[in-house]
């Protein structure tokens, strides 16, 4: 029996020691498990600061693509009113100069009537 007790003793505190051993594996998956999870955090925040630059930067280029593109338009609606605004001038050139051609032969047409109208009026010819 005695040795059966040494044996149980034996088996016990090697069972002992693999407790043991079992509990610092553990403890020490668990603390690289954490470390572990803290470094992929800090991955995963800086991939996701990268990605917001990235993203911002992108937003920024298209940004300044529409504001070039919106820029064009303006000048070509610009360049267009420029061109109606010259065509409405010229055409209202001619017409003021074709009314006031009319408004001299108008006035030449009354002054003659009106001397013509004084003149047999007062006798005078």
């Amino acid at each position: 029996m005695s040795e059966n007790k040494n044996t149980n003793n034996g088996l016990n505190k090697g069972l002992d020691k693999a407790k043991e051993v079992m509990d610092n594996i553990t403890e020490e998956a668990s603390s690289l498990a954490g470390e572990a999870g803290e470094h992929i955090v800090d991955i995963v925040e800086d991939v996701k600061e990268k990605v917001e630059e990235i993203i911002s930067d992108e937003s920024i280029q298209k940004a300044k693509k529409k504001a070039n593109e919106l820029t064009n338009e303006a000048k070509e609606v610009l360049d267009d009113i420029t061109e109606k605004a010259s065509e409405v001038a010229g055409e209202a050139s001619e017409h003021l100069a074709d009314f006031a051609e009319d408004a001299k032969e108008e006035f030449q047409e009354t002054k003659t009537k009106t001397k013509s109208l004084f003149q047999r009026l007062f006798g005078k010819k």
